[in-house]
């Protein structure tokens, strides 16, 4: 598959900016605003993932653009499903993509006082209801889009029994499920959202922060807005299924009379060969499908991180997807792309050999060894060079020998020549076989005067092969990941269930491979570039568990992807 077709920006050209820019543009030039102010309100009942990544890039990356001031939020009104790992883990992520909220970090749980008074206020001015029905019943009494509801039998009661009824729901004094408040809008309303929505309800549930002080809770559309009326945001940035909230979002902040927040809908990001969904990626985890939120299969941002990915070219990917109104899906391919391209010009180059056969030269001198220079990076000459340990035993990859090969066959063969990289040219001569009928071991002739960097033999050899020293060589384990499910739109079909479509090629287990010594230095979240097989980081919750290097592959040296979509 060929690289996505990215067209660089002209330095000549003016810059673009999207629809929400210019609405910024415009509210700043017209004084409406003196500065502005932007929030990231992730509920924390789960792990960040790239789609959070986008909304992470445009809400900081706008405030920190336009001079302004971005809050992290946690939206933490459903104590059910969350807890102080995902919190911490939204902390870390949101840390590691490059951002700070130089607003403060607020919780809906800061709230829930004012959120309650502003739910007294709505029944005291007519605007909302205690109501017993069931949530089946509530939800037949909504109509449908081309029927209007009909009115709550409780609809009417008087402002004081409403008073005394939402009094009871907050001092325990009712069931969980016993009866709801409602606000008070429009059951005929053509919008199904502004249909007397509910806007608290009881839930006896321990709450990660204010344990068991509440027992109702308000639901996210009563939470939502108000939050961001009371923390100033001037710019609410949401995903495109709230556009059709909005309408209710601006009905409680005109009838509470409180500062105008204004919401903003953009195109959320949809991954092909991944689901977004944070319950299905729950299932995933909770099924052991996956080895946890962050296993390097999963396109949460701890896990692209811990296989490997960076900051830098997260938020270039983001970049390149761009704001619009407009759902589409994104090639994971781009994801990759923007790896490859930040990778490339930082990561530091290393040998590895992963399905090692022995390469004996023949005429190296017995006990005889020397230290080779090789590229640290050829993208980057200030990175230098490192020195390889070199004599006449090696490792190579068992795939780059055959006993049978043609023409177009540049690696080692009899009758074939090659060059060890950053080495010498050497000449096939014999190979050995084990009991298994495998190829242990391939005896080859040097030439002295070959060597890299001073090279007066003369022999051209078309290709080039990567090893290691026998002698000084690391072992490893590495790990090979690829797309975690074949389809394209696994959660796509609506008679197969998403789990159908799982990879069973997603990861592939390499034991026994041997790495260059350098290796055995290497910090975690610092990617190389294992020659001719791909980028690669040190996976440092496996290597401290089993006490040797585990590595994991981020992404191949190219887009080999042929999937089964």
């Amino acid at each position: 598959m060929p690289e996505p077709p990215i067209r660089p920006a002209d330095a000549n050209e003016a810059e673009s900016v999207h629809f929400i820019e210019q609405i910024i543009q415009d509210d700043l030039a017209s004084g409406k605003h003196a500065s502005i102010h932007t929030r990231f309100p992730p509920e924390p009942n789960g792990y960040l993932h790239i789609g959070h990544a986008k909304a992470i890039c445009l809400s900081f990356g706008i405030a920190e653009k336009y001079d302004g001031q971005v809050n992290l939020r946690f939206d933490d009104t459903n104590p059910e499903k969350e807890s102080q790992e995902y919190v911490d883990a939204i902390r870390r992520d949101v840390s590691w993509l490059g951002y700070q909220w130089n607003g403060g970090e607020y919780f809906t749980s800061d709230y829930f006082e004012q959120l309650h008074g502003f739910a007294v206020q709505l029944i005291e001015h007519g605007h909302a209801y205690v109501d017993h029905q069931s949530p089946e019943e509530i939800a037949a009494g909504k109509g449908t889009p081309t029927k209007a509801g009909e009115d709550s039998p409780f609809r009417n009661r008087p402002t004081e029994e409403n008073l005394q009824l939402f009094s009871e729901m907050r001092a325990g004094l009712h069931p969980d499920g016993h009866c709801v408040l409602r606000a008070k809008i429009d059951m005929a309303h053509p919008n199904m959202h502004m249909r007397d929505p509910v806007i608290y309800r009881i839930k006896r549930a321990h709450h990660h922060r204010t344990g068991d002080d509440w027992c109702i809770y308000p639901m996210y559309d009563f939470a939502h807005g108000q939050s961001d009326s009371i923390e100033g945001i001037t710019h609410s940035l949401c995903t495109l299924e709230f556009e059709v909230h909005r309408p209710l979002y601006d009905w409680f902040i005109r009838t509470l009379g409180i500062f105008p927040s204004r919401q903003i809908e953009f195109a959320r990001l949809n991954l092909d060969h991944t689901v977004m969904s944070k319950r299905k990626l729950l299932r995933l985890v909770e099924e052991g499908v996956v080895e946890g939120w962050d296993d390097p299969r999963m396109p949460t941002i701890s896990g692209l991180r811990r296989r490997g990915f960076t900051p830098e070219s997260i938020r270039t990917f983001c970049e390149r997807v761009g704001i619009a109104k407009r759902e589409n899906v994104i090639d994971f391919s781009l994801l990759e792309w923007a790896l490859r391209e930040h990778l490339n010009r930082v990561a530091p180059r290393a040998m590895a050999v992963l399905d090692p056969i022995k390469l004996v030269i023949l005429n190296y001198p017995e006990g005889q060894s020397e230290m080779l220079p090789s590229e640290n990076n050829p993208e980057d000459p200030s990175a230098g060079t490192r020195e390889m340990p070199f004599s006449k035993v090696l490792y190579i990859e068992r795939e780059d020998f055959k006993e049978e090969a043609n023409k177009k066959w540049f690696r080692l063969a009899p009758g074939k020549t090659v060059r060890l990289k950053s080495a010498y040219i050497v000449r096939y001569l014999d190979h050995i076989k084990g009991p298994n009928g495998q190829v242990e071991e391939v005896h080859v002739e040097y030439f002295p005067d070959s060597k890299s960097g001073s090279d007066t033999s003369g022999i051209k050899a078309k290709g080039t092969l990567h090893w290691v020293n026998v002698e000084t060589a690391e072992e490893a384990e590495v790990r090979l990941y690829d797309r975690l499910f074949s389809d394209p739109a696994p959660d796509g079909h609506a008679d197969r269930d998403f789990m159908d479509f799982l990879n069973p090629d997603s990861l592939q287990v390499r034991s026994r491979c041997m790495v260059e010594p350098s290796l055995a230095l290497a910090r975690p979240g610092v990617p190389h570039q294992f020659t001719r097989l791909g980028y690669f980081t040190l996976d440092e919750k496996r290597t401290k568990d089993t006490g040797h290097m585990v590595w994991n592959r981020a992404v191949t040296l190219k887009d080999g992807w042929k999937g089964q979509g």
